[in-house]
């Protein structure tokens, strides 16, 4: 009779199987994973390069500069334009005052001219009509030394047989005023008589005293000057 360990069968044996790596000693924990929360976008703080309006950098101007900007520039413009228009009218009423005394001044100086050519010019057969003309420009004493005169003046003339022929060679004002110049001639005269066959030349240097009596000019004297 067989033993129960000879007789009895062996039960198979059972290989553990255990996943390759190394052999933990506890079990892996189950990790849960947490809910996903949407965060709210944080914004970028500015940079150095890009500035934020509230902050003005150094090459943009604040509101308060470009506002007195606006105001000084006009302001400074007017007073530019007001000091030309100033300078320009003074320019205007100088040039005007200017000219006018140079045009007075040229009367003047023609009435004095005019007045010694007719002093130095006369000819016998027209001697009459010369001394009217000389009076006509005359008044004051050198038209008074004249009148009353002018008969034997013009007997003297026709019975020498005088004849001269004047030449203004130089003139110009000595002083004026407001209503009077005294100017500076020099004449030559080429004098003939009935003693004289040829005619000679006579130097004279006067000076006349022009007055303007509302617009008209007259001599009122007229004196040799050495």
């Amino acid at each position: 009779m067989e033993t129960d360990e000879g007789t009895a069968k062996r039960r198979p044996r059972r290989r553990a199987v255990r996943p390759a790596g190394p052999v933990s000693d506890a079990t892996p924990p189950v990790v849960e994973k947490a809910p996903v929360v949407e965060k709210a976008p944080v914004a970028e703080e500015p940079t150095a390069s890009e500035p934020t309006a509230s902050e003005p950098t150094a090459s943009e101007p604040t509101a308060e500069p470009r506002r007195r900007r606006r105001i000084v520039l006009p302001a400074l413009f007017l007073i530019v334009l007001l000091a030309l228009v100033a300078a320009g009218t003074y320019l205007i009423v100088g040039l005007r005052a200017t000219s006018a005394e140079d045009a007075q001044n040229q009367r003047y100086v023609q009435t004095a001219r005019q007045t010694v050519l007719n002093l130095t010019t006369i000819h016998p057969d027209s001697a009459q009509e010369d001394v009217d003309r000389l009076l006509a420009g005359a008044s004051g004493d050198f038209k008074a030394e004249f009148e009353g005169r002018e008969g034997p003046f013009v007997d003297v003339v026709k019975q020498a047989q005088v004849d001269s022929n004047g030449e203004i060679i130089e003139a110009g004002i000595e002083s004026s005023g407001d209503r009077s110049a005294d100017v500076l001639v020099a004449a030559r005269a080429m004098v003939q008589n009935s003693d004289a066959a040829q005619a000679e030349p006579r130097d004279f240097r006067l000076r006349v005293t022009v007055v303007d009596s509302d617009g008209v000019m007259t001599a009122s004297r007229v004196e040799f000057v050495p």
